[in-house]
């Protein structure tokens, strides 16, 4: 029988990894721990690997041989982001990368707008008065969708969802991307430059995947265009935000709030608890502010998503083994 071994599993994943299992008559075996130098001979007697995980699998190519060594041809990432792969070892030893480009692209897209509105409404500073027991809501006035623009870097998959929820609720929408104009998105959003969005938009979101060009895509320069009224989301990859400059905008009121649902450094933080501040004093600074919403990546975590990641990685996990092709495979 075929083995699969999934890294890093979680217990609401555990259901959908044992149904796919009966469905394809594959055996696949579970472990918590995520897949590094110190975990890879785990993977020793599998036909295959399926991961999920945000930190980096190894700073030196010797888990990559190894994995070749033993057998192994390919490495499934139940994400989209596969930036903790070195797709150059990886090629190096034989080993085919997919991912999930498109787990369910309404997930993050409502996780948006949950935002969007609680920043326009004030929310968090709302929250701060009652738990300070101010019922005053002099200051806080909100605007209406069909007053705002909402500006959005990236459209694709997520961002052009992202686009058709503001349109449907009476927001302008304006939207930037390296790709073409993307047809189904016309009468819905409007394609401008980088630098017209962020002076125009009141709401601006960022839906980009991550890659060196897009290292602090967003830094000091693109807040100083927004409005001091406007508010900013990310919910694509933290390292695209600098963190420092968005504080700084924050703090000399250049922006009128935030919210993030990814940050730099996350993996020191997220799925973890801390009795007392988190090791990151960014995050910290963050945590302080009172018109800054924050969510621990939970951009993926709906039902569907997480059926969606676990049963497309197994699906194409098993392809490369049965030497299928798989549309997710990744060109390097």
């Amino acid at each position: 029988m075929t083995k699969i071994l999934a890294y890093h599993v979680r217990d609401d994943e555990q259901a959908f990894i044992d149904e796919w299992a009966s469905q394809h008559q594959v055996q696949v075996d579970s472990v918590s721990a995520e897949l590094h130098d110190d975990t890879v001979d785990l993977a020793n007697g599998y036909d295959g690997v399926d991961y999920k995980q945000r930190s980096v699998l190894s700073t030196r190519p010797d888990l990559y041989r190894k994995l070749h060594g033993f057998g192994i041809k390919q490495l499934a990432a139940r994400s989209a982001g596969i930036d903790s792969v070195n797709l150059t070892w990886a090629k190096q030893n034989g080993l085919k990368v997919t991912n999930v480009p498109s787990y369910s692209p309404p997930a993050v897209a409502e996780l948006v707008l949950t935002q969007a509105m609680q920043l326009i409404r004030h929310i968090p500073q709302f929250n701060e008065r009652l738990n300070h027991n101010d019922y005053i809501v002099n200051g806080l006035r909100s605007r209406e969708l069909s007053e705002l623009t909402v500006g959005i870097i990236g459209v694709g998959r997520i961002g052009g969802t992202v686009a058709k929820i503001f349109h449907a609720l009476g927001a302008t929408v304006l939207g930037n991307d390296i790709t073409a104009p993307r047809a189904d998105l016309k009468g819905i959003l409007t394609y401008t430059s980088k630098e017209e969005l962020f002076s125009r938009a009141d709401i601006v979101t960022v839906h980009v995947y991550y890659a060196k060009q897009n290292y602090h895509l967003i830094g000091e320069k693109q807040f100083d265009l927004m409005k001091t009224s406007a508010f900013f989301i990310n919910d694509s990859r933290g390292p695209v935000v600098n963190t420092n400059a968005l504080l700084a905008a924050l703090h000399q009121h250049q922006l009128a709030g935030a919210a993030l649902d990814v940050v730099e450094h996350e993996t020191n933080i997220f799925n973890l608890k801390f009795e007392e501040k988190t090791p990151e004093p960014l995050y910290n600074a963050l945590k302080a502010l009172p018109n800054v919403l924050l969510t621990p990546h939970i951009g993926f975590f709906t039902d569907i998503a997480v059926k969606n990641m676990v049963k497309q990685s197994l699906d194409d996990t098993l392809a490369l083994i049965e030497g299928r092709r798989s549309d997710h495979e990744i060109a390097f």
